[in-house]
């Protein structure tokens, strides 16, 4: 239980173990449901090509931001692939993003910050955390920049 006294339901737990060890989910996105009582899983997306072509990888990334609402926040679990310099190997880093964009409610705003550690603390094996409050702070570049250097 969070500081605010939001709870997480256990299909969000089940949900990033299968991403984690199966990759059966490329990201699940988490919301707060039940009244702001429950942190609850609003949608998941589905696993990416594993290639090595670094297009693919950024177009694939690009179409989840699409997911992002521009005026409510919400947490993300990704599995983040990406390569480094001129290698031609894929890696992968699971990467906690939470969004907060600037025009949210401040309501929200402070309910998914006073919340955040409940979830946080549910996932083992999240190499990265990311606050973004718009999309140049979630952007491909930005989250291979933080997961590159870990």
């Amino acid at each position: 239980m969070s500081r605010s006294g939001v709870t997480v339901s256990s299909e969000c737990v089940t949900a990033f173990e299968e991403l984690k060890l199966r990759k059966s989910h490329q990201y699940i996105v988490y919301a707060l449901g039940n009244n702001d009582t429950e942190i609850v899983i609003e949608a998941k997306g589905e696993p990416n090509e594993r290639t090595s072509e670094t297009n693919v990888l950024t177009a694939n990334y690009e179409e989840f931001v699409k997911v992002l609402p521009p005026k409510d926040c919400r947490w993300i679990i990704y599995d983040f692939a990406y390569k480094e310099g001129d290698s031609e190997i894929v890696k992968n880093k699971i990467v906690f993003i939470s969004w907060s964009p600037d025009n949210a409610p401040i309501r929200s705003k402070m309910t998914y910050s006073s919340s955040k550690d409940a979830l946080r603390r549910a996932f083992n094996g999240v190499a990265a955390e990311i606050q973004g409050t718009d999309s140049s702070e979630v952007s491909y570049e930005a989250l291979k920049d933080k997961v590159a250097k870990k």
